[in-house]
């Protein structure tokens, strides 16, 4: 059965890896360059990946990723819970982690664990971010 839970902002550094996303408030940058790392401004829309999140996408990373095309490679049955994840996580300022299928865009398929937690700012959310991670081999193809 695939993960997928909900969780307090105050256990970041427990659900980031080395806590290494722990800062919160530093604004969306924290996450880029990191491997696995993506993030979400809502100012401008605008979708950063790390190099092996493409990967992962089976993406070219010199075309810039968009929310509204990468969100038709969930599977049916990871779409809906990742984003009511991610509407309770905007709207309860909370972090998620939910373990979801995919097809890249060769049509192979993946599982990948998706970590997430709002960016905050003056109490404000001002996107996501987390970690993308192939999990593949966890559930056997």
């Amino acid at each position: 059965m695939p993960l997928h839970h909900s969780w307090p902002l105050y256990e970041s550094g427990c659900r980031f890896e080395h806590g290494r996303l722990h800062d919160l408030e530093g604004g969306l940058a924290t996450a880029a360059g990191l491997d696995g790392s993506w993030s979400f401004d809502f100012s401008d829309q605008a979708l950063t990946w790390s190099r092996s999140v493409y990967e992962l996408f089976g993406m070219n990373p010199a075309r810039s990723a968009i929310r509204s095309e990468t969100v038709k490679l969930y599977g049916e049955e990871s779409r809906a819970p990742m984003e009511r994840l991610r509407s309770y996580a905007i709207r309860h300022r909370r972090g998620f982690t939910l373990d979801a299928r995919i097809t890249t865009l060769q049509g192979e398929k993946r599982w990948m664990r998706l970590i997430a937690a709002p960016v905050c700012q003056s109490g404000q959310v001002m996107g996501l971010h987390g970690v993308k991670q192939d999990v593949t081999v966890e559930y056997g193809r």
